[in-house]
């Protein structure tokens, strides 16, 4: 079993864990590195919730604020933009793949 990042709804509020092998935990909003949505992620648009979510993935899956920072508005737009409103998973090899196209992308 992986490591994996899941996305659901519980009560009607979106809620995003850490899955390390079976042991959960909450995502790290990172509300102290960019301040996007204090009320939390939010997935399948383009809006501010989002872009926090993108960011804190980004955070984790990198292990580098800067770089995060730098990349998690085309990361928000090219992968948390697209997931399915009722709930997804992520795996942290998928997200650092779609990070090195958006860099070269970036780079071209």
């Amino acid at each position: 079993m992986t490591t994996f990042y899941r996305g659901y709804r519980e009560h009607g509020t979106a809620r995003v864990v850490i899955d390390d092998k079976g042991r959960t935990r909450p995502l790290p909003k990172q509300l102290k590195l960019f301040n996007h949505s204090p009320t939390g992620f939010e997935w399948g648009y383009g809006g501010s919730g989002p872009a926090q979510l993108a960011l804190a993935i980004l955070v984790h899956a990198l292990g580098d604020k800067d770089r995060a920072l730098r990349l998690h508005q085309k990361f928000k737009w090219a992968v948390v933009a697209r997931l399915p409103a009722d709930g997804w998973m992520l795996t942290p090899e998928v997200v650092l793949a779609r990070v090195q196209e958006i860099e070269q992308e970036t780079a071209a």
